[in-house]
């Protein structure tokens, strides 16, 4: 992509409201725009990072097993007051009427609709288990929004539900899914812990917090500091298999949110010199919550022993607009973002340090041309503007790779590549460069 073509619109100066640096650098480097209290329109370089986080979202759902559908926004207030949410569920809820007076609700989860959709549509032990998710936007309001995406009203969350016929299938589900959040996660770049945690409005007795450490996190954290060397299950795990062993590796060490912190037990379990009291980013949340849904909407399913069977069920959200400022939390410096490479809305920049060039011109269209050949998502900043802008720009914008390009170094047959991760430089030729990026 060259920039002349692009989007950007860049700021100079931080927008007062900005209170945290996610907040600061997306409003900065032109990934987001306010439209109104807590609710942003994409713009070209935010919606590519979360196009990319989803993409990865929905890469390890489909590993796990689960099966992937779209439900509609809007909600019939009617099936929330069948599971007995709909009055309790509070000021969150923006509740709408239609022209024909009919109650709706702009859904900010779906556990009532996906039971809906369950319970018309399977009637046998024999159809389970089953797990379905989305990748949709959502809206909750939001009483004081603030510090960007990462509270906002409306957002974009991935949202599954597993149903078994009994507990012991319904655990072996959510270990499922607490595995694939462990590898969601790390693909990301991110080491995301697994904490005890409240169910809150979702209900149940079981749930699991996924929540990396940032001081600007809006959660109290306590957790033994060994749980940060835990390995990370590979892509060739086996969903099938046993999970359980992984799963009791990250819930022995001790790790619990604020809501449900139990000091004695951390000063019992966790050595002095192991504790570690922070702050947290929740970026995900799973719950096995039984038959809290199933009871009141009547989903059943008929057992093996030919007696109808409650469903047990349980949801798991990721965060996924969340995401980007909670990688920003964890990515930054003083200059701007570092996208880890996975996540990152380009791969590559080329930095036209002479534009109009007649040396300069050149190579950077044939770098430009032989990266995208390569697979390579690049931009090229071909706008003419003085070095030290373009230098600015592509720290804060934080593009993985910089490639610099000037009169003086290709009179060497030289260009020089620069990692922005750690501000490693290098010259090279324009061969060993393109040769470094080959996909």
């Amino acid at each position: 992509m060259r920039l002349s073509r692009f989007f950007l619109p860049i700021l100079r100066e931080t927008p007062k409201e900005a209170e945290i640096a996610s907040h600061r650098l997306m409003l900065r480097a032109g990934m987001i725009r306010q439209e109104a209290a807590g609710i942003y329109a994409w713009l070209p370089l935010g919606f590519r990072v979360l196009k990319k986080i989803e993409q990865i979202v929905r890469e390890e759902q489909d590993r796990a097993g689960a099966v992937e559908l779209l439900m509609p926004t809007l909600q019939l207030a009617d099936l929330w007051r069948e599971s007995g949410r709909y009055d309790a569920y509070g000021p969150e809820m923006l509740r709408i009427k239609d022209r024909h007076e009919r109650e709706l609700l702009y859904g900010p989860t779906n556990e009532e609709m996906i039971t809906e959709i369950f319970r018309a549509s399977i009637r046998s032990y024999r159809d389970l288990p089953k797990n379905l998710y989305h990748i949709q936007w959502k809206f909750r309001d939001e009483q004081r929004p603030r510090f960007g995406v990462m509270r906002g009203r409306e957002f974009l969350m991935k949202d599954a539900y597993s149903f078994d016929v009994d507990e012991t299938g319904a655990r072996l589900s959510y270990n499922r899914m607490f595995v694939a959040y462990l590898r969601t996660f790390a693909r990301m770049g991110l080491k995301a812990i697994p904490m005890r945690a409240e169910t809150g409005p979702i209900g149940g007795d079981l749930s699991h917090e996924f929540l990396i450490l940032a001081e600007t996190g809006e959660s109290g954290v306590f957790c033994d500091n060994e749980v940060l060397d835990l390995p990370v299950p590979g892509e060739d795990v086996d969903y099938d298999g046993d999970l359980s062993p992984i799963v009791r590796q990250w819930t022995s060490h001790y790790a619990a949110t604020q809501d449900v912190h139990d000091e004695a037990r951390f000063e019992r379990e966790v050595p002095l010199e192991r504790r570690l009291q922070t702050r947290g980013i929740e970026v995900g949340q799973i719950f096995y919550f039984g038959t809290k849904y199933s009871v009141p909407m009547n989903a059943v399913v008929s057992g093996p022993d030919g007696v109808e069977h409650t469903i047990h069920g349980g949801s798991y959200g990721v965060g996924v607009s969340r995401l980007v400022g909670a990688i920003i939390e964890a990515f930054h410096d003083e200059n701007g973002i570092k996208w880890p490479e996975p996540v990152a809305p380009f791969q590559v920049v080329i930095l036209n340090l002479k534009q109009g060039g007649s040396d300069t011109d050149p190579a950077c269209e044939q770098l430009y041309a032989a990266l995208t050949a390569q697979g390579i998502d690049t931009l090229y900043h071909d706008l003419d503007e003085r070095p030290g802008a373009k230098f600015a720009a592509a720290d804060l914008i934080g593009i993985p790779w910089q490639i610099l390009v000037g009169p003086r170094g290709l009179a060497e047959g030289k260009i020089e590549v620069k990692r922005r991760s750690d501000g490693q430089r290098e010259l090279m030729s324009p061969a060993d460069a393109l040769a470094r990026f080959d996909a």
